[in-house]
């Protein structure tokens, strides 16, 4: 991760006329850098009993970006060559326009590893994935008689990256990412009912393919079909709602998280634009936003510009305190980059984008939160949602979610999804458990179509008055 000598994955590009000509786009403007992205993937799927896709993909390119004000020019290929940069070169200027830009400091190096840069595709042999799935099949299968279908899939990727600023300053990073999900349908009385859990990280594949690991998500994905087989039609109304730990907080990084990113703030299309310094959530609540998490999924050593990622603090006791923050939104509001400077690809262009984004807990017992609902939701797991970045509305679909009256806790229901906008939620907050929790490693988020893997989290929280879809009165 330190500055080292420029050695473009080996290839044919020579690092002196690499920089040469990584100046010259740059020449008159305020920023940019050479980004060079390594990438292999592999994919296998086992479906009702049998593989059903074993995939392999690698890739290679560069992208070359030059930044001017608002403005900038950006060029890919396939190709890391010195042609290839030449032919780049010309698009990337075209932001440039007559210069006079004056280049922004560059990041500050780090040595800082929150992850192993070993290859986790090669970390278990091709017949030992393959076998690993054949059991979780068999062991899913044996748990309960009313399975009917099992599907289990093991993802493994290998990134490495490389950034060549106009300064020279030389940035890599290796990022692995692995991941094992599990999914169940069981069947009873005609009715059909489904499960899913999974979960992973920047780490190998040896624990997940450890016994210990798949069983355990064998048996959730079951608990949560057969939950499911026995859900009453959800209510429909306003009502108090109580949000579970960990994965739920899915709804944080969506109906607030994209709120808080710096480009839409800048352009003023967020709920959140012009709000800094004040209250913007209940007092107690305090999101983060925190890409150095050792081998979580949102973690990053450093950015996709080189910026080292960061714990960034953005809502501290109710207030507003920070965005998330690439490098030219940060230069145009005049504050420092929080390391949040993502792409999906070689292919794209960097944005703010979220790592791992949670709520810290509060101080109070998740039991007492739930008893002390009256007639509403407990929403423990999610699936689908969508949000409406310039008012903060959002529709989300409960995967798993229980009556609750008089604080008891009933049947379980199906149907329901949460209706609201992300800042009223906010001011909604009653109360936070004691037992923030971090999402499995399963999250990818969009933006601008692009895609790049996050984290959630957050403690039990009870919201008032939100406005539940279902299909009973």
């Amino acid at each position: 991760m330190a500055e080292t000598a420029f050695r473009p994955f080996q290839t044919s590009l020579d690092p002196d006329r690499a920089l040469a000509l990584v100046r010259a786009a740059t020449d008159g403007a305020e920023d940019g850098e050479l980004f060079l992205e390594r990438r292999r993937s592999e994919v296998l799927h086992f479906d009702d009993g049998r593989v059903k896709t074993a995939s392999y993909d690698a890739s290679e390119g560069f992208g070359l970006r030059a930044v001017k004000g608002e403005v900038a020019g950006y060029a890919h290929a396939t190709e890391i060559s010195e042609p290839a940069l030449k032919r780049a070169v010309e698009t990337a200027r075209l932001a440039v326009g007559d210069g006079g830009g004056v280049m922004a400091p560059g990041p500050k190096p780090t040595n800082r590893r929150l992850y192993t840069d070993a290859d986790p595709i090669a970390g278990a042999e091709f017949p030992v994935k393959i076998e690993t799935l054949r059991e979780i099949d068999a062991f899913a299968r044996d748990l309960d008689p009313r399975v009917v279908q099992v599907s289990a899939t093991i993802m493994a990727s290998h990134q490495e990256v490389e950034i060549l600023r106009p300064d020279g300053l030389h940035v890599t990073d290796v990022r692995p990412m692995t991941r094992v999900n599990v999914s169940v349908i069981v069947e009873q009385n005609g009715r059909r009912e489904s499960g899913v859990a999974g979960g992973g990280g920047r780490l190998g594949l040896d624990g997940l393919l450890d016994p210990a690991d798949w069983q355990a998500k064998a048996r959730e994905a079951l608990r949560i079909a057969l939950v499911n087989l026995d859900a009453e039609p959800a209510p429909a109304g306003v009502m108090d709602i109580v949000l579970g730990p960990g994965w739920p907080g899915i709804l944080l990084h969506e109906a607030i998280g994209h709120g808080l990113e710096g480009d839409f703030n800048r352009k003023g299309s967020s709920a959140f634009a012009g709000l800094m310094g004040r209250q913007v959530a209940a007092k107690g609540v305090t999101v983060l936003d925190d890409g150095t998490l050792p081998d979580r999924r949102g973690s990053l050593s450093v950015d996709d510009e080189g910026t080292p990622s960061g714990r960034n603090v953005l809502i501290e006791d109710g207030i507003l305190t920070g965005f998330m923050q690439d490098r030219q939104n940060a230069r145009l509001m005049g504050v420092e980059p929080s390391g949040n400077g993502r792409r999906e690809s070689f292919q794209h262009i960097p944005m703010p984008r979220m790592t791992n984004t949670y709520m810290l807990g509060g101080d109070t017992d998740p039991s007492e939160i739930v008893a002390g609902l009256e007639d509403g939701i407990w929403a423990v797991g999610f699936g689908g949602g969508q949000v409406d970045i310039t008012n903060g509305k959002f529709v989300f679909s409960c995967t798993e979610a229980y009556r609750v009256r008089n604080g008891k806790v009933g049947a379980p229901v199906k149907g329901a999804t949460l209706i609201g906008d992300g800042p009223s939620a906010l001011m909604r907050i009653q109360a936070l458990g004691n037992d923030m929790a971090l999402d499995p490693g399963m999250g990818n988020c969009g933006k601008a179509g692009q895609w790049v893997p996050v984290g959630v989290g957050q403690p039990t929280v009870r919201i008032g008055g939100l406005t539940v879809g279902g299909a009973a009165a």
